[in-house]
């Protein structure tokens, strides 16, 4: 009995040994069918790790510049430029009126240059920018603007034909019309000074100063009233005769009027009434003494209100410099009375000429010159050192 026992328990084992045999095969047949899955899963994975991966950046706008210059450097020097069209920028010309735009995109635009005081020619450019930078044909020229200074002289009877006389900033004379009415055109900004003058009639106010800024000035008038009883005379002479000679002698004060000396240096002015008035002479390369005579008169003719006239010493600056680095086409030549700023162009030379002489030099003037160098397509240079000139 005990063995049929001992032999169950073996058959158990050997049955026990055979069933896990057959789970471990079965255990490795599904190893067998899940390994390609994994191993599929895997490669996907791989897959998709390598779409994730970031795009590569767009590539760069590339752009350009347009440039260009505005002359003559007074008009150019400060300038407002303008970009409009494709986009829109503005910059301001440097000293010699040269401007740029960097950044540019390809596209169409118009540039416009400001400058108060100032009008341009042309008033604006159109260009397109198709790439490649611009730095021909975008070149303006300034224009200082002027003004006039007019009025009336009322009544007509006075004021037809009276001779209306300006000083100060610039000098000239005209005669009113029919109506009484004036007109100075063409002037610069600054102070002036009008004096009407018509033989037989005082003037109030006797002058009047006016100032141009930006604009015109009108309405500058004068009442004309004719004198009443005697009138009397103001004379005397200019000498030498060389400094008297064709010298312009203006009256101010009670009445105002402006005469030419003859052929001898004589001036005179008629039919004035009692009151007080200034003789004053002028004559281009002249100075005199007394610079200016103030008298009265009181019923009587005033003779003997002589001056002097003493020749000025005439001076000029020679002016010479260093060829320029690059290919020159010309030289400019500026000028100016005020140190460092203000510069005006005064002549141009050619560029195989390097030397200048100013024969327009006024005594008793200091005077600041630069010079700049201008290339065959009109480029120009910036300003030079600056020279200085003291004239005595």
């Amino acid at each position: 009995m005990k063995r049929a026992r001992h032999e169950d328990r073996l058959g158990e084992l050997t049955h026990s040994r055979n069933k896990s045999s057959f789970r471990a095969r079965s255990a490795l047949w599904l190893v067998g069918i899940l390994a390609p899955v994994a191993f599929l899963w895997g490669c996907s994975g791989v897959v998709s790790g390598q779409n994730t991966q970031p795009n590569p950046p767009p590539p760069t706008t590339q752009t350009y510049s347009i440039s260009g210059t505005i002359s003559p450097a007074a008009g150019g020097n400060g300038a407002t430029v303008a970009l409009s069209g494709a986009a829109s920028a503005a910059t301001t010309a440097n000293s010699s009126g040269s401007y740029t735009f960097a950044g540019v995109a390809n596209g169409t635009y118009t540039i416009t240059p400001s400058l108060a005081g100032y009008t341009f020619n042309p008033s604006s450019l159109s260009v397109t920018v198709n790439g490649a930078n611009i730095t021909t044909g975008l070149n303006f020229t300034a224009t200082a603007q002027t003004f006039g200074v007019s009025g009336a002289i009322s009544p007509a009877a006075g004021g037809s034909g009276a001779t209306v006389t300006l000083s100060g900033a610039a000098s000239a004379t005209t005669t009113a019309n029919s109506s009484g009415n004036y007109a100075f055109s063409g002037l610069a900004n600054g102070a002036y000074a009008v004096t009407p003058s018509h033989t037989g009639y005082t003037f109030s106010p006797s002058v009047q100063a006016a100032t141009v800024n930006g604009a015109n000035v009108t309405g500058l008038n004068f009442t004309a009233t004719p004198q009443v009883g005697s009138t009397y005379s103001i004379s005397g002479t200019i000498s030498p005769t060389a400094g008297g000679v064709g010298a312009t002698v203006l009256l101010s004060g009670a009445a105002g009027a402006t005469t030419v000396t003859d052929s001898v240096g004589n001036y005179i002015f008629t039919g004035l009434a009692n009151g007080a008035y200034t003789v004053t002479p002028s004559n281009t390369g002249y100075s005199f003494t007394p610079a200016s005579q103030n008298l009265t008169i009181n019923s009587a003719n005033v003779t003997g209100v002589n001056f002097t006239a003493t020749a000025q010493l005439t001076h000029t600056v020679a002016l010479t410099w260093n060829a320029g680095t690059s290919a020159a086409s010309t030289y400019n030549v500026y000028r100016s009375v005020v140190n460092g700023t203000g510069f005006t162009k005064i002549s141009s030379t050619s560029g195989t000429v390097l030397s200048y002489t100013d024969a327009t030099v006024l005594n008793g003037t200091t005077y600041y010159y630069v010079t700049t160098t201008v290339d065959a397509s009109g480029n120009e240079s910036v300003f030079s050192n600056q020279a200085v000139a003291v004239i005595p």
